[in-house]
């Protein structure tokens, strides 16, 4: 089986040695973003909504680099600064999963994400 890095500028670089995406065998592992305005490299500003937001529109952009869509999504984690922003988070996760078929998804408080960000975000998507 071959990997396949997948990056792109519209979303944050790597804040350290791993990939923004792999994909393998029509699967694609989407790093942990946190709310990283990529054309600043600076965290979003707002509260906790602002940065789901940002977190999951990186996603959006890697998943549009490798060709897939937010309904290719099938598994997301959510880690969390503080578990009591779950609601919060929640709300805007919903705006951007509507499909039929939502993804499995965990979620976790953690304590600390980089950057002092309050939540980071990976998913694993599918090519149909």
């Amino acid at each position: 089986m071959t990997a396949t890095r997948i990056a792109t500028e519209h979303a944050p670089a790597a804040v350290g040695p791993y990939s923004q995406a792999v994909e393998a065998g029509g699967t694609v592992y989407v790093s942990g973003q946190v709310p990283l305005v990529p054309a600043t490299g600076q965290l979003v500003d707002g509260g906790i909504q602002a940065q789901a937001e940002q977190a999951l529109r990186n996603i959006g952009a890697i998943l549009e680099a490798a060709g897939l869509g937010y309904a290719d999504v099938v598994k997301t984690t959510v880690l969390l600064a503080d578990i009591a922003d779950f609601a919060a988070v929640n709300e805007v996760y919903a705006r951007f999963f509507t499909g039929p078929v939502l993804p499995a998804r965990a979620a976790f408080q953690v304590a600390a994400l980089p950057l002092g960000a309050g939540v980071e975000i990976e998913a694993v998507a599918v090519r149909p």
